[in-house]
Parts: C-alpha cells; structure tokens; sequence
C-alpha cells in the first residue's frame, strides 16, 4: 500500500500541532506553578539570532496551513503574527488544527507533480508536491515544533520525549 500525500501531511501535521499544545500547556502551567510572568517564556529564545517562542509557534502553524493549502491548489490562510500568551498561540494551533481538518483527502491526494511556487524574497523556488511537502514543509514545521519545545525545555519546562510526539 503507498502512503497518500495527505495522509503523509494532515496527520503528521496535526499530530505534531497537537503535541505543541500541549507542551504549552505544560509551559503556562510552570509560570504559574513557579509564580512568574508567562512573557518570561512567550519572549523566551534560544539564541539571539532565533525566533522567540511565539513566533516558533507562528511559524509551525503557518507553515503546515500554507502547505496543505497549496497541495491542495488553494490560497494559503494568512493570520496576524501578534500572539502575545499562551492562550493566543494555543487557539493560533487551534485555528491551524481547523484549517486542516477542512481538507479532505481528494484535494491533496495526486498532487505529487502539482508544481508549488514558493516566493521568498525577491526569489522564486518551483518544486513538486511531494519534493515540496516531503523536503521542505515537513522539515521546516518539526523544526519550529522541536524549537518550541526546546525553548521550554531549556527554561525548565518538565516536557520529554513523549510530550514532543503527541498522541500518534
């Protein structure tokens, strides 16, 4: 049996989506445990020059939306980066969740030629479906989703392995 171009994204992706969530929860939940203000963490990074978590969550659910929006031959959704609490990047997941779960199978399944445009920049890539979502999307929001949770991790957070891969 081959695997489906939408079952190689929309699970994965809401698998992945879902974790985060949970992992924030776990993030809100040691702010307040520990008596901090939760931007402590929002605004939290690993590094100067990499996003703050906020922003990791924005890119992991843009990143996923967008991708099975083109799959699909589809306008990418495009929604305000200004999560500011834990509460605004959980319903920004939530929201992703929802897209995704608005595509069926039909749209997505035989787009492994479909030629995907990405413009980056003043740049232009054109790579296929499968070379799209397979060597780019796919990578790029287990990044953002490892970021986050690493980024919590590393501020103390108790999150492990199997909090990172959800409920698969």
């Amino acid at each position: 049996m081959t695997l489906s171009m939408y079952q190689a994204s929309v699970p994965l992706f809401r698998t992945l989506l879902g974790a985060l969530s949970g992992v924030l929860d776990k993030g809100a939940a040691f702010a307040e445990e520990k008596k901090f203000d939760p931007s402590v963490l929002v605004n939290a990074r690993l590094a100067p020059d990499m996003f703050h978590l906020a922003r990791q969550v924005a890119v992991a659910t843009s990143h996923s939306a967008a991708c099975v929006a083109r799959l699909a031959g589809l306008e990418p959704p495009t929604w305000p980066d200004t999560d500011t609490t834990f509460e605004g990047m959980k319903a920004r997941i939530a929201k992703a969740i929802a897209y995704l779960d608005g595509i069926k199978p039909a749209q997505i399944d035989g787009s492994e030629e479909r030629q995907i445009i990405l413009k980056m920049g003043a740049n232009e890539m054109t790579l296929t479906g499968q070379r799209y979502l397979i060597g780019f999307e796919i990578p790029n929001v287990t990044f953002h989703c490892t970021a986050a949770y690493t980024i919590l991790r590393h501020n103390g957070v108790d999150v492990g392995k199997r909090d990172f891969l959800g409920a698969f």
